[in-house]
């Protein structure tokens, strides 16, 4: 996507109005930006983290890479782009990018699905227990039968997470 106001870079810059319900947006490039006043507040503050996801991003960092043309359809955000300051310009470029994320991510984490630590809920009780309970026994069985055995084990154990026993005395102390 081109600037706006100059119609010659590309614009980098998207700007996003609401008044009186009704929405304005501009998209410009850094130069015209800056020569209206608007300034990414971001600009001067250290992002290591970018620093990291660049130096972790091989492929698509040649313009002649295919990788590289990928394009975000919602923000104009290039695969080059977020390989050079590895920031996102919005949220549907993890979608645009899906392919050459997934590689970045079994780098960082060794896999492409989280399968850490979840969150530790208290059991609920009553019919909502019990719908839950049927619906996920429900999504496993299809998990399996598809053979998707990670969602399948993910699934098993958020199953098992419903079915603490909660009859146990409690101590006070915490595992």
């Amino acid at each position: 996507m081109k600037c706006e106001n100059c119609g010659e870079r590309d614009a980098s810059v998207h700007f996003t109005q609401i008044r009186n319900n009704r929405k304005n947006e501009m998209h410009l490039c850094k130069e015209c930006a800056k020569s209206k006043g608007f300034h990414n507040p971001l600009d001067d503050v250290p992002f290591p983290l970018a620093e990291f996801l660049t130096s972790m991003v091989k492929q698509g960092t040649a313009p002649s890479d295919p990788i590289a043309r990928l394009v975000c359809s919602e923000c104009g955000m290039r695969f080059i782009d977020f390989s050079r300051i590895g920031r996102f310009g919005c949220g549907q470029c993890y979608t645009a990018f899906r392919a050459p994320l997934e590689d970045l991510f079994r780098k960082i984490h060794g896999a492409t699905r989280h399968c850490g630590r979840t969150i530790h809920r208290p059991p609920q009780s009553g019919p909502g227990l019990i719908e839950e309970e049927v619906r996920l026994k429900d999504e496993l069985k299809k998990a399996i039968e598809r053979e998707d055995f990670e969602l399948a084990a993910d699934l098993r154990d958020r199953l098992k997470s419903l079915t603490i026993d909660t009859s146990a005395p409690s101590t006070g102390e915490t595992a």
